[in-house]
């Protein structure tokens, strides 16, 4: 029987003399993690402090802790391009890049309620064969040219793009100018320069396509922001934020879930038979797949706005707060064999889709796609395998992994 889950204590701390600390925890080089180090973490110190950081910042691994961090209003997301914090500088130079997650207060809400239609589970249902369709279409040029064929480059990579792309209003064939800018964004935790040298970039994009829906409007989401604008239910700033949210991150951890599940699913081969033959099991396959991935390793930054105690650990106003995702869905504590892939997994209250006030609101849109991906390619190539001779190749730098190239045949 698992415990119940309870909030972080806030009791008086005991002294504190040497904290413990960490480097940031990476995955072992050619995989997609996790961290080694997180059942360690978990298990002997679950706030430790991160070493050689430009600014105080925590590491967070247990579920408990993680589940009442991100929900917690006292800690608030900074702007992509403003971490490590710079000391008493409370902004970087030059313009700040602010997605939806780091927004707050009425904006926020006011946001959320104009797009809450828009990506409801309803709407999504509606989006189901245009999403197909989608799929489809890169598994045609994909079949075309192989095999074998890098399914990364020719259709995990592409597909959840052109889904957010349809759903949101951004020119697909615009996407060899944004796509390096939102990638350097992506990147803040570890090239902060880049990001900051992308952000005038990519809103002066932004603004530009705003210009044009209101020019010239379409049956998509960015236009019935821009119409809500226009009449005043939303300022053009929260507009700007929610097409900067897309452009960053409204795609990207999908590409990257979508890819690792390949790796997942054709590394032990009955797994992808098992799906391909009874796709009843899909729905619940795609949730442990969600909580098993650890694409998320460390990436969520919190800043605290007043001093919170956990676990003995005196976390300061200012400082960073990392809530790691990945590591509180492998707590032994709440799931059973964490580290097995159980494709009918029960319960499985994953949190990957966070909670609270900055849940993800594409996660209905997110799970359509994951599931529809996999269906597509199982009815397309029902005996794919990974290539002989072959492996995919890893970005080891990153915190952020999924495989670069996958080459497949079928």
């Amino acid at each position: 029987m698992h415990s119940t889950p309870q909030p972080f204590d806030e009791s008086a701390p005991p002294p504190n003399e040497d904290p413990a600390s960490i480097v940031l925890p990476l995955p072992p080089p050619g995989t997609m993690g996790p961290p080694e180090e997180y059942g360690r973490l978990r298990r002997e110190c679950p706030v430790a402090r991160l070493r050689d950081a430009d600014s105080p910042s925590w590491y967070v691994t247990r579920y408990a802790d993680v589940r009442a961090v991100i929900a917690d209003a006292r800690l608030i997301r900074p702007s992509v391009n403003s971490w490590p914090f710079q000391g008493e500088r409370e902004t970087p130079d030059g313009p700040e890049l602010i997605t939806m997650m780091e927004m707050e207060g009425p904006r926020h809400t006011a946001l959320r309620r104009a797009l809450a239609e828009a990506f409801n589970a309803r709407s999504v249902r509606r989006r189901l064969p245009r999403i197909r369709r989608s799929a489809d279409q890169l598994l045609d040029a994909v079949a075309d040219g192989g095999p074998p064929g890098d399914l990364i480059a020719g259709y995990t990579e592409p597909f959840p793009l052109a889904v957010v792309c349809e759903t949101v209003g951004i020119p697909y064939e615009d996407r060899d100018f944004f796509l390096p800018l939102a990638d350097a964004a992506l990147g803040a935790l570890l090239t902060l320069e880049e990001a900051r040298r992308a952000t005038p970039p990519l809103r002066d994009y932004m603004r530009s396509l705003i210009a044009r829906k209101r020019r010239v409007p379409a049956d998509d989401v960015l236009s019935d922001l821009v119409r809500r604008c226009d009449g005043g239910e939303l300022d053009e700033e929260a507009v700007l934020s929610f097409g900067l949210s897309m452009l960053v991150a409204g795609y990207r951890t999908t590409t990257m879930f979508l890819s690792d599940a390949l790796v997942l699913l054709l590394s032990e081969p009955e797994r992808y038979a098992r799906l391909r033959d009874d796709r009843t099991l899909l729905p619940g396959a795609v949730e442990e797949l969600l909580r098993h991935i650890p694409v998320m390793n460390g990436v969520v930054v919190l800043r605290a706005t007043e001093d919170i105690t956990l676990h003995g650990r005196t976390i300061r106003a200012g400082d960073g707060v990392l809530p790691v995702l990945a590591s509180a869905n492998r707590d032994e504590t709440v799931f059973d064999e964490p580290e097995r892939l159980d494709l009918c997994r029960q319960p499985n209250p994953h949190i990957v889709f966070g909670r609270g006030a900055h849940n993800c609101i594409g996660a209905h849109l997110a799970r359509a796609e994951m599931t529809v991906g996999l269906e597509a390619l199982m009815d397309r190539f029902p005996h794919l395998r990974l290539a002989e001779g072959t492996a995919p190749t890893w970005d080891d730098a990153s915190p952020a992994k999924s495989p670069l190239t996958l080459p497949l045949s079928w």
